[in-house]
């Protein structure tokens, strides 16, 4: 059983390593925009309250974003391009239960997902290096590897539900549009719920990327918007939840070749 499930897992690094401009050099882009355009063009400008630099704030909730976004697209494109091709059908005949198949995809998604977060960390802090002049450190690190693991699978299973109910890519991208991106901006990537209006508090309150991105901002910097415990809580039920949407869909969905 372990040797199918290891293929499938290593096909899945495999196909993202293929294509690394796409998978990592493309959100390394992305996020050093980020970086000089938030962190330090406009960071001396944006007030904090809890005695660290916006620069310090800001790359937690970077590394986050691009975790989630990662993970997401890393197991939706596995799934959809198999759809365009034709091979998901060879799913079906693997030896691998619908369990086994899940956890080697969702595995593979958080393999993208924390490369690309621990590239985006070492250039955050990189730039926080020559605005500060000292490193920034991480002050919780087993806390960071299990946001990082778990959040990866959150997000992994997560897209794969959707790449499984997905009859086109319109769909597909519509979960994209309409749910993963708006959660990401009100997740408190940018700015801290205290500044938010006392009614977008609480649509962020119900939203678990903002307990996701406060866990990492705890395990970096130490300060978080929310008890460590809450957030510790709110991901692990997250990945339960998460992980039965995306078998029921997996047993639910399609696996006929889009034409």
């Amino acid at each position: 059983m372990m040797v199918p499930f290891l293929s499938l897992l290593n096909r899945e690094i495999r196909r993202f390593l293929r294509v690394i401009v796409q998978t990592i050099v493309t959100p390394l882009v992305s996020s050093c925009l980020y970086l000089f355009i938030f962190g330090v063009s406009l960071g001396d400008k944006v007030q904090i309250n809890a005695g660290y630099t916006y620069l310090a704030f800001l790359i937690p909730g970077l590394m986050m974003m691009t975790l989630i976004n990662n993970s997401f697209q890393n197991s939706s494109s596995s799934i959809v391009t198999s759809k365009f091709t034709g091979e998901l059908e060879d799913l079906r005949v693997v030896p691998l239960s619908s369990q086994a198949i899940l956890w080697a995809l969702g595995f593979g998604a958080v393999v993208r997902g924390t490369f690309v977060a621990t590239i985006t960390f070492l250039v955050g802090s990189i730039f926080f290096y020559f605005q500060k002049g000292f490193v920034l450190g991480v002050a919780h690190p087993f806390e960071l590897i299990f946001f990082m693991i778990f959040s990866g699978l959150v997000f992994g299973f997560l897209g794969l539900a959707a790449a499984f109910w997905a009859k086109s890519f319109d769909q597909l991208g519509a979960v994209n549009a309409f749910i993963l991106l708006p959660l990401t901006y009100l997740g408190g990537v940018f700015i801290s719920i205290e500044h938010l209006h006392p009614i977008l508090q609480i649509f962020t309150r119900m939203n678990p990327l903002f307990y996701i991105i406060n866990g990492a901002r705890h395990a970096v910097i130490g300060v978080s918007d929310v008890d460590i415990g809450t957030s510790i809580a709110v991901v692990s039920f997250s990945v339960f939840v998460f992980y039965w949407v995306a078998l029921w869909s997996l047993r639910k969905g399609s696996f006929a070749r889009w034409s």
